[in-house]
């Protein structure tokens, strides 16, 4: 077996597999795709909480980050996955990273208007005051999107 038939069963969702897998390839864990995602980056794209919690536990690197600079939380804050957010923050994700561009996974929940998540990473101490490669912060992007409640939000706790 190799990394492909891993990815391709996270792709599935196929939680018997992955665990036949790793047993029998553990090292596989952290392989990187031609993306440079990581298992967990993928498992997290596709919302799997549990897949997720599996690779966690078989040590996955929880802040790996992908070609571009974005680790799993980022992802699952722009796509709006406040289960996997929350298990990634409770595991130990960093909420304060910044991908290549700058960004942070608050930026992203904020951009997107993902309210119940820029909740949550404030909860976890996420820095209100980083700024992307275009010098703005969070508040900055609910702002331009016209996301009132957000930037409410983020100015509260600034």
């Amino acid at each position: 077996m190799n990394s492909e038939t891993l990815f391709n069963a996270i792709r599935s969702g196929d939680g018997a597999q992955i665990n036949q897998i790793l047993e029998d390839q553990p090292q596989l864990v952290d392989a990187v795709d031609q993306r440079g995602s990581s298992p967990l980056l993928l498992a997290s794209y596709y919302g799997h909480r549990d897949l997720c919690e599996l690779l966690i536990a078989r040590g996955a690197k929880i802040n790996a980050k992908d070609a571009s600079g974005n680790t799993a939380l980022m992802g699952v804050c722009f796509k709006g996955y406040t289960h996997v957010a929350q298990l990634l923050v409770e595991k130990g994700a960093d909420v304060n990273v910044q991908n290549f561009n700058g960004a942070t996974a608050l930026i992203y929940a904020a951009t997107f208007n993902q309210k119940e998540l820029v909740e949550l990473l404030l909860s976890y101490n996420a820095d209100v005051n980083l700024k992307d490669g275009r010098g703005l912060k969070a508040v900055d992007h609910a702002r331009m999107q016209g996301l009132n409640q957000i930037e409410k939000i983020l100015e509260d706790a600034s």
